[in-house]
């Protein structure tokens, strides 16, 4: 019987991420020809992926669901964190940092545990929160992929968090109303950072009217925001 040559043999890794804004990510690390990439969108994907191939990494970027404890257990799972860890672990972490007044953070790559954003950090590299939430998911999206590179290279082994524990909620799509006081820079950086595909953008209710914000420049006396109003949808 004819022994099969190890070194010949591709490694497997996964790309997951509910959000299309990545795919441009995956293409550029799929380009690879020494590695086999498979992308995935949702959780049945990812478990059909698994029963068919055995990947050194996944790599979960934008992930809205919790990894079962069997997979994580079998697989090294890294996910991509938008804070500096232990600051910020939990939801909405763009949102969380922004409503903090923070003008940057870290992008941090953390095995996946049980407790969520716990697991010990592979590494960290800074993010710009300037710009509109797509803008600053897109920025996010090029320096996760910096990491996967790096991570693949080196192998490296993450190590414990360190610090304070300051947990982030969740927002919800009800929050999503614009405030009704506060500076200029408030309303902006409010509009700004529900500014994505996927997200409630920054909203007032006017009788029956719905009107959205999107698109906001600030200048030295006015926001100037692309405007969209719909009728509601009463019960």
């Amino acid at each position: 019987m004819q022994e099969i040559n190890e070194s010949l043999i591709k490694p497997t890794y996964v790309f997951a991420s509910c959000k299309a804004w990545h795919r441009d990510s995956f293409n550029s690390l799929s380009a690879d020809a020494n590695a086999d990439w498979c992308y995935v969108s949702n959780p049945e994907e990812l478990e059909n992926v698994l029963l068919m191939s055995k990947p050194c990494y996944i790599f979960l970027l934008h992930w809205n669901w919790i990894v079962p404890e069997a997979i994580w257990k079998a697989h090294e799972c890294v996910c991509f964190h938008m804070t500096d860890v232990p600051y910020g672990r939990g939801g909405s972490p763009l949102q969380n940092l922004i409503l903090a007044g923070h003008t940057e953070t870290k992008i941090t790559a953390l095995r996946m545990v049980k407790e969520i954003d716990a697991g010990p950090v592979y590494t960290k590299r800074a993010l710009s929160l300037v710009g509109s939430a797509e803008e600053i998911y897109l920025r996010a999206g090029k320096i996760s992929v910096e990491i996967i590179q790096w991570m693949i290279a080196n192998n490296p082994q993450p190590k414990p968090q360190e610090g304070e524990v300051v947990l982030f909620k969740r927002r919800k799509p009800e929050q999503s109303g614009l405030p009704n006081s506060g500076s200029l820079r408030v309303a902006y950086d409010f509009i700004r950072m529900l500014d994505a595909d996927g997200y409630p953008n920054a909203f007032i209710e006017h009788g029956d009217y719905l009107i959205t914000f999107s698109k906001a420049r600030i200048g030295s006396d006015s926001v100037v925001a692309e405007v969209e109003i719909k009728l509601q949808h009463r019960k």
